[in-house]
Formats: C-alpha cells, structure tokens, sequence
C-alpha cells in the first residue's frame, strides 16, 4: 500500500521550496529540515536525489545561473534597440531580485558550497560572475553597434555596473531611479 503522494519533479519542487525558505529565513535558516518541511515531503526524498545538502545547493545555485544565461539571451536581443540605459536599467533590476541577493548570501556563507561550485565549473560568486558576464556581452554588442564609446572596456563597465547594483540592492534599497542614476553615470563616465 502506497504511503504517500506522488511527486512530479522533486527537484524543482524541492527548489521551489528552498527558494521560499531562503527568501524568509535566510541562508541561516536554509537546512534540509526546512527545505522538506516547506515542501511538504519526507527528508529522504532530498537524500534521494541529491549525495548531500550541499549538493542540493550546488543545484540550487546552478538553477538560478541557467536563468542568467536566459537573461543573457533575452538581453543580447536588445542590443541595437532601446536606450542603453534602460535596458542595462532593467537587466540590472531584473538580475537582482530578492531571490539572487539571498543566493549570494548563501554561497557567501557556506565554504562547502562556494568550494563545489568551483569544482562545478562556477568561479567567484556564480550569480555575481555570469551577471557579469551576460552585462559584458551586451556591452561588447553596443560597442559593435556604436551606440556605446569605441574605447569602452565592456568588461571594466560591467564590474562597475555589477558591483554597485549588487552594493545598492544589498542595502535594502531596491528603487529602480538609484539603479538608473548608477548605469547612466557609468556609461556617461566611459566616455
């Protein structure tokens, strides 16, 4: 006799869970407890499909870096069209949202983590890392066009852009106007 439900795609709803935990208690609330209490399932079916928890948050983490890269995609479409600055705006407000601010956190808190990620492949901070990378990309495009400086090093411009809009929506600051004013300034500033 069955003793529980069926679960369509544990992973993800394993992840959704974790995104919600994370989002609410933070990284030092994120534990397999809580990840399974949120879902609503045993805590063997994380055991099941993951080695470990961290495992499991390499996964996590390796999720929310498949949607920079679908950003990235969506946002190299832009290039050539629009004012830069909005849509450097956008991408910027669009990557930080709560849930990445929070995955930085967590991989900023957990040596473990950060440790597998590299061995994954993920340098750095992978959100941070592949948000610069994607931002780089969409520069380079706008150099090509001549809608940005000739001169321009799209790789220093996006550091700037990244780091401060990662410092400003880590003060608890998400306004989209400071985020605007940051991505003009640098533009106007690279000349």
């Amino acid at each position: 006799m069955p003793t529980g439900v069926a679960i369509r795609d544990p992973r993800e709803q394993l992840y959704d869970a974790a995104e919600r935990v994370l989002l609410r208690d933070g990284p030092g609330g994120l534990t397999s407890r809580a990840v399974t209490t949120e879902a609503g399932v045993a805590k063997g079916v994380l055991h099941r499909h993951f080695t470990d928890f961290d495992a499991f948050l390499a996964g996590l983490v390796e999720d929310r870096v498949r949607r920079v890269e679908a950003q990235r995609e969506t946002l190299l479409a832009a290039a050539g069209t629009g004012d830069v600055v909005d849509v450097l705006t956008g991408a910027l407000t669009e990557l930080f949202s709560p849930l990445a601010v929070a995955m930085v956190a967590l991989v900023t808190s957990r040596d473990a983590l950060r440790a597998r990620l590299r061995e994954a492949g993920h340098p750095g901070l992978p959100v941070l890392t592949h948000g610069a990378i994607m931002i780089t990309a969409y520069l380079e495009a706008e150099r090509a066009a001549g809608r940005i400086a000739a001169g321009a090093s799209a790789d220093t411009l996006a550091l700037m852009l990244i780091g401060s809009a990662h410092m400003h929506f880590t003060s608890g600051d998400g306004g989209g106007d400071t985020v605007r004013e940051i991505v003009a300034t640098t533009i106007v500033m690279a000349g």
